[in-house]
């Protein structure tokens, strides 16, 4: 079948006068095709298509090739002929509205597409294109429409998006949703009943946005992850979005990262003190690694790991000391290592006490539990700073 494909492959480039691209002959025993950056352009993605038809390839990786709308014409036509594209990367391509519309066709037509990634630039009046296919086909899982330029007429379309059944995964990050495009926007989030993993970050939503979204978040009962990153948010925006997460038992993940120091101890307090008052909450993981935290916060936070010992809180240290010179700081690692001395262990076996299945690695809330369990004399605050460095990729994992 793969040699019958590459002949068809060789005399499509011959039929359209293209040069063949040789990794598609070698890799057509791939489940994974990947070609980007091979400058296809509309031809190459011609002859390409014409291949296609008749192959089990699940993913086509085709961003940065210049296929422009014509090139986005034969890929949908490709897709009502082959049933096994399950995967389809069309970014960076130029597509411009024409394309928009040949591939909102794909989206409607296709049985077997499950994820689209198209960041191309396109415009408010795109959006409405990919909302009407959407609101037929309930197949598609994954939509990656980052990078593009919708605004406020842009997110009533994507608002009305959000009436499909079957969209789990949504990255709108880098776009323009600010004012009036966030509020319609959230007004769709208010009913939808599928969306787990939501990407806005840096959109401008701003605080009234912040308030649209604390709204639709008293009514959403379905979403898991939601990443507000870089939108403008004050503490006036976070409190907004915490009364919001008074009322929401599903939101588990919630990205907060703020450029510019908009958002204070104050706002990072409100976001604890949610988790802490609100039985119901399912928040575990709140990332607002680019805070300052005080030691109230600290305290706050450790009084509510009592209660919920699996909150994960990545914030950006403890700074904000009121007395004019801060406390000199000792290495918490070194103290680990004097205590060990003291009584002639090696930091071995310090973890082999923890890390009862012997892998090498450790859950950060084992890890701080076993340092506060510990008579290792090390505060809150130095516990702190160091799983903030012996995980520094934020995994969860401490791996010694």
């Amino acid at each position: 079948n793969e040699l019958h494909t590459a002949e068809v492959y060789m005399q499509a480039c011959k039929l359209v006068g293209v040069v063949p691209v040789s990794y598609f002959i070698r890799n057509l025993d791939s489940p994974t095709m990947t070609l980007t950056y091979h400058g296809l352009g509309p031809l190459g993605c011609r002859a390409l298509a014409i291949a296609l038809t008749d192959t089990h390839i699940n993913t086509l990786e085709l961003a940065d090739n210049s296929i422009q709308a014509e090139g986005a014409k034969y890929i949908m036509e490709t897709l009502r002929a082959n049933f096994t594209i399950q995967h389809l990367d069309l970014s960076n391509n130029h597509l411009k509205s024409t394309g928009a519309e040949y591939v909102a066709k794909m989206l409607l037509d296709s049985i077997s597409l499950k994820s689209v990634k198209l960041s191309n630039g396109f415009i408010d009046d795109d959006a409405k294109h990919f909302a009407d296919a959407l609101s037929l086909n309930a197949r598609i899982k994954q939509l990656d429409l980052s990078h593009n330029e919708f605004c406020g007429k842009g997110g009533e379309y994507l608002g009305q998006l959000l009436n499909n059944e079957g969209l789990e995964v949504l990255d709108l990050s880098w776009n323009h949703l600010r004012m009036k495009g966030a509020v319609a926007f959230c007004a769709g989030l208010k009913v939808n009943m599928m969306l787990k993993h939501l990407d806005l970050s840096w959109n401008g939503f701003g605080n009234e946005g912040a308030l649209a979204m604390g709204e639709a978040l008293k009514f959403n009962n379905t979403l898991v992850h939601l990443n507000l990153s870089n939108n403008r948010l004050t503490n006036e925006g976070v409190s907004m979005l915490c009364r919001g997460l008074e009322f929401n038992d599903t939101l588990r993940v919630l990205m907060l990262q703020l450029a510019y120091n908009s958002l204070t101890v104050e706002g990072a307090l409100a976001l604890i003190n949610v988790v802490k008052n609100t039985p119901k909450t399912a928040l575990e993981e709140i990332n607002i690694c680019n805070v300052l935290v005080n030691e109230n916060f600290v305290h706050l936070l450790e009084v509510t790991r009592q209660e919920r010992p699996g909150l994960d809180v990545q914030y950006g240290g403890v700074g904000g000391f009121i007395a004019k010179k801060p406390p000199k700081r000792v290495d918490p690692m070194k103290i680990i290592q004097d205590y060990l001395d003291q009584r002639k262990l090696r930091l071995w076996d310090f973890f082999r006490n923890i890390d009862k299945d012997g892998i090498m690695r450790v859950s950060v809330s084992d890890f701080r539990k076993a340092v506060q369990q510990s008579s290792i004399p090390l505060d809150r605050y130095q516990i702190e700073e160091l799983i903030q460095r012996l995980d520094r990729d934020r995994t969860g994992i401490v791996d010694y």
